[in-house]
């Protein structure tokens, strides 16, 4: 006996189930996708007495949130979901506050990322709390996202202790 596959098999999960976890996963892409651009936009745009250590952390940052974003997205895929990484959807569905325009002091992007972070660990936990039973493979892959998230916070957090 032979077992045909097609794009739409999987060994244990449903097509409806895919699609769910598909698009929390979208969700999870579009958040972690605005967070790295937003490092981006910080690094650019910083300014102040802490400027180098800052500039150098936040392209570790970026680089890290941009090998999640990749992580996520290739789930994505192995489960049969196109992912959405245009800048137009990231924009339109991110649920994160933008960075202000021009200079930024090292002191407001502390701030501005310990509360995008947080915001970034709420929403990412939800999905992954709702994913737990449905999927734990997908699960786990969140379960690493948000380990790296509550770190790179508690790393974020310290800068700001005077």
């Amino acid at each position: 006996m032979s077992t045909t596959l097609s794009q739409d098999h999987h060994p244990t999960l449903r097509h409806e189930e895919r699609e769910a976890i598909g698009a929390e996963l979208q969700e999870v892409l579009v958040v972690l996708t605005d967070l790295a651009l937003q490092g981006k936009q910080a690094h650019w745009n910083l300014v102040g007495p802490n400027f180098r250590a800052l500039h150098l952390f936040l392209d570790e940052l970026v680089d890290a949130w941009r090998l999640n974003a990749d992580e996520v997205a290739e789930r994505a895929v192995a489960l049969g979901h196109a992912p959405d990484g245009r800048p137009a959807t990231v924009a339109a569905r991110t649920p994160l506050t933008a960075l202000p325009t021009g200079p930024i002091t090292d002191h407001a992007v502390i701030d501005a990322f310990t509360a995008l972070l947080t915001d970034s660990i709420g929403a990412i936990r939800d999905r992954m709390d709702r994913l737990e039973d449905v999927d734990p493979v997908t699960a786990d892959v969140l379960h690493g996202v948000v380990q790296g998230l509550e770190e790179n916070l508690w790393m974020i957090r310290v800068q700001a202790a005077h």
